[in-house]
Protein backbone atom coordinates (compact mmCIF):
# COMPACT_ATOMS: atom_id res chain seq x y z
CA UNK A 1 0.00 0.00 0.00
CA UNK A 2 1.20 3.43 -0.48
CA UNK A 3 2.12 5.60 2.47
CA UNK A 4 -0.09 8.71 2.24
CA UNK A 5 2.27 12.03 3.94
CA UNK A 6 0.29 15.20 4.49
CA UNK A 7 2.64 17.93 3.91
CA UNK A 8 2.10 21.90 4.60
CA UNK A 9 3.40 24.29 1.87
CA UNK A 10 3.96 28.10 2.33
CA UNK A 11 3.73 30.19 -1.40
CA UNK A 12 5.61 33.32 0.21
CA UNK A 13 5.02 36.10 -2.03
CA UNK A 14 6.97 39.62 -1.95
CA UNK A 15 4.56 43.13 -2.17
CA UNK A 16 5.79 42.72 -6.28
CA UNK A 17 4.28 39.33 -6.53
CA UNK A 18 6.92 37.18 -6.72
CA UNK A 19 7.38 33.62 -4.77
CA UNK A 20 9.79 31.87 -3.17
CA UNK A 21 10.90 28.82 -4.57
CA UNK A 22 13.59 26.93 -2.86
CA UNK A 23 15.96 23.69 -3.90
CA UNK A 24 15.64 20.25 -2.24
CA UNK A 25 18.93 19.76 -0.39
CA UNK A 26 21.39 16.75 -0.72
CA UNK A 27 20.70 13.70 0.98
CA UNK A 28 16.65 14.07 0.62
CA UNK A 29 14.74 12.40 -2.36
CA UNK A 30 14.89 14.76 -5.11
CA UNK A 31 17.69 16.11 -4.39
CA UNK A 32 18.42 19.10 -6.06
CA UNK A 33 15.06 19.83 -7.70
CA UNK A 34 12.78 22.74 -6.82
CA UNK A 35 9.74 23.56 -4.88
CA UNK A 36 8.02 25.47 -2.43
CA UNK A 37 8.98 24.96 0.70
CA UNK A 38 7.26 23.11 3.52
CA UNK A 39 7.63 19.99 5.17
CA UNK A 40 5.14 17.20 6.73
CA UNK A 41 2.89 17.47 8.96
CA UNK A 42 3.21 15.93 12.10
CA UNK A 43 0.69 13.68 14.54
CA UNK A 44 -1.28 16.10 16.39
CA UNK A 45 -0.29 19.07 14.12
CA UNK A 46 -3.08 21.23 12.28
CA UNK A 47 -1.56 22.16 8.62
CA UNK A 48 -1.33 25.64 9.66
CA UNK A 49 0.57 24.64 13.26
CA UNK A 50 3.08 22.65 10.61
CA UNK A 51 3.60 25.78 8.51
CA UNK A 52 4.97 27.79 10.93
CA UNK A 53 6.72 25.42 12.20
CA UNK A 54 8.07 24.19 9.32
CA UNK A 55 8.96 27.62 8.05
CA UNK A 56 11.08 28.13 11.28
CA UNK A 57 12.99 24.93 10.61
CA UNK A 58 13.73 25.46 7.27
CA UNK A 59 13.97 29.32 6.31
CA UNK A 60 14.38 30.99 10.26
CA UNK A 61 11.68 32.76 9.74
CA UNK A 62 7.99 33.06 11.23
CA UNK A 63 4.69 33.29 9.02
CA UNK A 64 2.42 36.62 10.22
CA UNK A 65 0.03 36.70 7.62
CA UNK A 66 -1.07 33.65 6.33
CA UNK A 67 -4.21 32.48 4.02
CA UNK A 68 -4.88 28.65 3.26
CA UNK A 69 -5.24 27.89 -0.63
CA UNK A 70 -5.42 24.77 -2.58
CA UNK A 71 -5.08 21.43 -1.60
CA UNK A 72 -3.57 19.20 -4.07
CA UNK A 73 -2.86 14.83 -4.10
CA UNK A 74 0.18 13.73 -6.23
CA UNK A 75 1.50 10.12 -6.47
CA UNK A 76 5.31 10.08 -6.29
CA UNK A 77 6.86 7.20 -8.08
CA UNK A 78 10.21 5.73 -6.37
CA UNK A 79 12.31 7.04 -9.58
CA UNK A 80 14.54 10.10 -6.87
CA UNK A 81 13.04 8.69 -3.61
CA UNK A 82 13.68 4.93 -1.34
CA UNK A 83 10.04 4.99 -1.71
CA UNK A 84 6.82 5.36 -3.86
CA UNK A 85 4.40 7.86 -2.05
CA UNK A 86 1.50 9.56 -2.58
CA UNK A 87 1.69 13.43 -1.07
CA UNK A 88 -1.41 15.68 -0.06
CA UNK A 89 -0.41 19.10 0.21
CA UNK A 90 -2.13 21.63 2.11
CA UNK A 91 -0.59 25.05 0.05
CA UNK A 92 -0.79 28.69 1.78
CA UNK A 93 -0.36 31.85 1.04
CA UNK A 94 2.11 33.69 3.07
CA UNK A 95 2.35 37.49 2.77
CA UNK A 96 4.27 38.26 5.89
CA UNK A 97 6.76 36.95 7.61
CA UNK A 98 9.41 37.80 10.98
CA UNK A 99 13.28 37.18 10.31
CA UNK A 100 15.93 37.00 7.07
CA UNK A 101 15.29 34.05 5.29
CA UNK A 102 17.92 31.11 6.34
CA UNK A 103 19.52 28.22 3.96
CA UNK A 104 19.09 25.88 7.34
CA UNK A 105 19.31 22.78 5.39
CA UNK A 106 21.44 24.02 2.51
CA UNK A 107 19.08 24.56 0.16
CA UNK A 108 18.99 27.45 -2.50
CA UNK A 109 16.57 30.10 -3.24
CA UNK A 110 14.78 31.86 -5.94
CA UNK A 111 12.08 34.49 -6.12
CA UNK A 112 10.23 34.21 -8.95
CA UNK A 113 8.54 36.56 -11.32
CA UNK A 114 4.77 34.78 -11.55
CA UNK A 115 5.38 34.55 -15.29
CA UNK A 116 8.81 34.11 -15.67
CA UNK A 117 9.91 31.31 -13.99
CA UNK A 118 13.76 30.46 -14.64
CA UNK A 119 14.86 27.78 -12.51
CA UNK A 120 14.57 23.77 -13.16
CA UNK A 121 14.18 21.08 -12.78
CA UNK A 122 10.28 21.53 -10.36
CA UNK A 123 8.97 19.08 -8.72
CA UNK A 124 5.72 17.47 -10.66
CA UNK A 125 3.34 18.29 -8.25
CA UNK A 126 4.61 22.06 -8.00
CA UNK A 127 3.93 23.33 -11.47
CA UNK A 128 0.01 23.39 -11.66
CA UNK A 129 0.37 25.80 -8.92
CA UNK A 130 3.01 27.70 -10.80
CA UNK A 131 0.62 27.67 -13.74
CA UNK A 132 -2.05 29.06 -11.38
CA UNK A 133 0.07 31.97 -10.02
CA UNK A 134 0.82 33.33 -13.63
CA UNK A 135 -2.77 35.07 -12.97
CA UNK A 136 -3.40 37.40 -11.31
CA UNK A 137 -6.33 37.12 -8.40
CA UNK A 138 -8.93 39.21 -9.83
CA UNK A 139 -10.55 38.55 -13.60
CA UNK A 140 -12.48 41.69 -14.84
CA UNK A 141 -15.14 41.54 -16.91
CA UNK A 142 -16.15 44.59 -18.77
CA UNK A 143 -19.43 46.63 -18.67
CA UNK A 144 -19.96 48.74 -21.14
CA UNK A 145 -23.75 47.80 -21.69
CA UNK A 146 -24.79 48.77 -18.17
CA UNK A 147 -22.35 51.81 -17.36
CA UNK A 148 -21.65 53.29 -21.11
CA UNK A 149 -18.87 53.73 -22.70
CA UNK A 150 -17.29 56.90 -20.93
CA UNK A 151 -17.92 55.78 -17.51
CA UNK A 152 -16.65 52.31 -18.61
CA UNK A 153 -13.00 53.79 -19.40
CA UNK A 154 -12.53 56.16 -16.91
CA UNK A 155 -13.66 52.83 -14.36
CA UNK A 156 -10.75 51.09 -16.66
CA UNK A 157 -8.41 53.30 -15.99
CA UNK A 158 -8.75 53.83 -12.31
CA UNK A 159 -8.30 49.70 -12.21
CA UNK A 160 -5.57 49.55 -14.38
CA UNK A 161 -4.09 52.10 -11.77
CA UNK A 162 -4.46 49.91 -8.82
CA UNK A 163 -2.98 46.99 -10.23
CA UNK A 164 -5.79 45.29 -12.67
CA UNK A 165 -4.16 42.34 -14.46
CA UNK A 166 -6.73 40.94 -16.37
CA UNK A 167 -9.68 41.62 -18.55
CA UNK A 168 -12.19 39.96 -20.38
CA UNK A 169 -14.21 41.87 -22.97
CA UNK A 170 -17.96 40.86 -23.27
CA UNK A 171 -20.05 43.26 -25.10
CA UNK A 172 -22.20 40.84 -26.97
CA UNK A 173 -25.08 44.20 -27.75
CA UNK A 174 -22.55 45.63 -30.13
CA UNK A 175 -21.93 45.11 -33.68
CA UNK A 176 -18.37 44.30 -35.25
CA UNK A 177 -17.94 48.00 -36.30
CA UNK A 178 -18.62 49.39 -32.86
CA UNK A 179 -16.84 46.37 -31.05
CA UNK A 180 -13.23 46.77 -33.25
CA UNK A 181 -13.59 50.53 -32.11
CA UNK A 182 -14.09 49.65 -28.30
CA UNK A 183 -11.29 46.95 -28.68
CA UNK A 184 -8.74 49.24 -29.63
CA UNK A 185 -9.60 52.30 -26.60
CA UNK A 186 -9.34 49.22 -24.52
CA UNK A 187 -6.19 47.31 -25.93
CA UNK A 188 -4.95 51.25 -26.10
CA UNK A 189 -5.39 52.07 -22.36
CA UNK A 190 -4.55 48.86 -21.18
CA UNK A 191 -0.86 48.42 -22.83
CA UNK A 192 0.99 50.11 -20.79
CA UNK A 193 0.03 48.22 -17.83
CA UNK A 194 0.85 44.90 -19.04
CA UNK A 195 -2.87 43.85 -18.38
CA UNK A 196 -3.67 40.80 -20.78
CA UNK A 197 -7.02 41.26 -22.59
CA UNK A 198 -9.26 38.68 -23.94
CA UNK A 199 -11.79 38.65 -26.24
CA UNK A 200 -15.37 37.15 -25.19
CA UNK A 201 -15.84 35.74 -29.21
CA UNK A 202 -14.30 33.00 -31.83
CA UNK A 203 -10.52 32.65 -31.18
CA UNK A 204 -10.28 34.33 -34.96
CA UNK A 205 -11.89 37.53 -34.17
CA UNK A 206 -9.72 37.97 -31.07
CA UNK A 207 -6.54 37.52 -33.34
CA UNK A 208 -7.92 39.74 -35.68
CA UNK A 209 -9.02 42.57 -33.00
CA UNK A 210 -5.04 42.43 -31.83
CA UNK A 211 -5.98 40.26 -28.59
CA UNK A 212 -3.93 38.64 -26.10
CA UNK A 213 -6.86 36.21 -25.40
CA UNK A 214 -9.73 34.88 -26.34
CA UNK A 215 -12.71 33.83 -23.64
CA UNK A 216 -15.07 30.66 -24.82
CA UNK A 217 -18.53 30.74 -23.58
CA UNK A 218 -19.62 27.03 -23.04
CA UNK A 219 -20.82 26.18 -26.28
CA UNK A 220 -17.41 27.34 -28.08
CA UNK A 221 -15.98 24.92 -24.91
CA UNK A 222 -17.75 21.95 -25.54
CA UNK A 223 -17.42 22.77 -30.03
CA UNK A 224 -13.64 23.26 -29.42
CA UNK A 225 -11.48 19.91 -29.81
CA UNK A 226 -7.71 21.24 -29.71
CA UNK A 227 -7.03 24.68 -27.89
CA UNK A 228 -6.18 27.55 -30.32
CA UNK A 229 -2.19 28.19 -30.53
CA UNK A 230 -0.66 32.01 -29.72
CA UNK A 231 -3.59 32.81 -27.56
CA UNK A 232 -3.99 33.27 -23.60
CA UNK A 233 -7.33 30.94 -23.47
CA UNK A 234 -9.86 30.93 -20.61
CA UNK A 235 -13.48 29.50 -21.11
CA UNK A 236 -17.02 29.61 -18.90
CA UNK A 237 -18.28 26.95 -17.31
CA UNK A 238 -21.18 25.68 -15.06
CA UNK A 239 -20.82 22.59 -14.60
CA UNK A 240 -18.19 19.35 -14.08
CA UNK A 241 -18.50 17.61 -17.74
CA UNK A 242 -17.25 21.82 -18.78
CA UNK A 243 -14.83 21.89 -16.49
CA UNK A 244 -13.11 18.69 -17.33
CA UNK A 245 -13.51 19.52 -20.89
CA UNK A 246 -11.69 22.14 -19.98
CA UNK A 247 -9.04 20.29 -18.52
CA UNK A 248 -8.82 18.25 -21.04
CA UNK A 249 -7.94 20.55 -23.86
CA UNK A 250 -5.24 22.34 -21.41
CA UNK A 251 -6.91 25.54 -21.38
CA UNK A 252 -5.30 28.40 -19.52
CA UNK A 253 -7.75 28.89 -16.80
CA UNK A 254 -11.74 28.65 -16.13
CA UNK A 255 -14.43 30.22 -14.75
CA UNK A 256 -17.29 28.47 -12.55
CA UNK A 257 -20.53 29.66 -12.10
CA UNK A 258 -23.03 30.99 -10.87
CA UNK A 259 -21.57 30.30 -7.19
CA UNK A 260 -23.43 33.46 -5.65
CA UNK A 261 -26.73 34.93 -6.76
CA UNK A 262 -26.44 37.71 -9.21
CA UNK A 263 -28.02 40.48 -10.45
CA UNK A 264 -28.72 40.08 -13.66
CA UNK A 265 -30.39 36.91 -12.79
CA UNK A 266 -31.48 37.39 -9.16
CA UNK A 267 -33.99 34.59 -9.83
CA UNK A 268 -31.52 31.90 -10.04
CA UNK A 269 -29.59 30.00 -6.48
CA UNK A 270 -26.35 29.80 -6.83
CA UNK A 271 -24.39 26.58 -6.40
CA UNK A 272 -22.77 28.20 -3.08
CA UNK A 273 -19.47 27.68 -1.67
CA UNK A 274 -19.50 24.01 -0.45
CA UNK A 275 -20.47 22.93 -4.03
CA UNK A 276 -18.10 25.40 -5.68
CA UNK A 277 -15.06 23.57 -3.69
CA UNK A 278 -16.33 20.00 -4.35
CA UNK A 279 -16.25 20.99 -7.91
CA UNK A 280 -13.02 22.70 -7.95
CA UNK A 281 -11.37 18.84 -5.83
CA UNK A 282 -9.17 17.58 -8.60
CA UNK A 283 -8.82 19.86 -11.05
CA UNK A 284 -5.40 21.04 -11.92
CA UNK A 285 -6.44 24.01 -14.16
CA UNK A 286 -6.87 27.40 -12.23
CA UNK A 287 -10.11 27.99 -11.98
CA UNK A 288 -11.93 31.54 -11.07
CA UNK A 289 -15.55 32.10 -9.16
CA UNK A 290 -17.94 33.64 -10.70
CA UNK A 291 -21.55 34.97 -10.13
CA UNK A 292 -22.48 38.06 -7.38
CA UNK A 293 -18.42 38.11 -6.40
CA UNK A 294 -17.48 41.61 -4.74
CA UNK A 295 -14.08 41.59 -3.55
CA UNK A 296 -14.42 40.66 -0.39
CA UNK A 297 -15.27 37.40 -1.88
CA UNK A 298 -11.63 36.58 -2.67
CA UNK A 299 -10.41 35.07 0.74
CA UNK A 300 -13.60 32.43 0.61
CA UNK A 301 -13.10 32.19 -2.92
CA UNK A 302 -9.18 31.11 -2.45
CA UNK A 303 -10.01 28.97 0.70
CA UNK A 304 -12.15 27.13 -1.41
CA UNK A 305 -9.53 26.37 -4.01
CA UNK A 306 -9.91 28.87 -6.53
CA UNK A 307 -7.05 30.97 -8.42
CA UNK A 308 -9.27 34.44 -7.47
CA UNK A 309 -12.67 36.03 -8.18
CA UNK A 310 -14.36 37.24 -11.58
CA UNK A 311 -16.39 40.17 -11.41
CA UNK A 312 -18.43 42.53 -13.45
CA UNK A 313 -20.30 44.58 -11.73
CA UNK A 314 -19.26 43.87 -8.56
CA UNK A 315 -16.16 45.23 -9.24
CA UNK A 316 -17.39 48.05 -11.02
CA UNK A 317 -19.80 49.19 -8.45
CA UNK A 318 -17.40 48.93 -5.59
CA UNK A 319 -15.12 51.49 -7.31
CA UNK A 320 -18.14 54.07 -7.91
CA UNK A 321 -19.74 53.57 -4.55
Amino acid sequence: MTKLVQVAVAILIRPNGEYLLASRPQGKGWAGWWEFPGGKIESGETPAQALIREAQEELGITPTQTQPWIKRRYDYPATHDAEAKTVLLHFFFVHAWQGALQAREGQQFAWQHPQIGNVTPVLPANAPIMQALSLPPVYAISNVQEMGEPTFLQALKRQLDQGLQLLQVREPQLDSAALAQLSEQILQLCAPYDCRCLLNASPEQALQLGYQGVHLNSQRLLAMSVKPDHLLVGASCHNLEQLQKAQTLQLDFALLSPVLPTKSHPEAAGMGWEIFEDMLNGLEIPVYALGGMRPTHLAQAQACGARGIAMQSGLWQAQLA
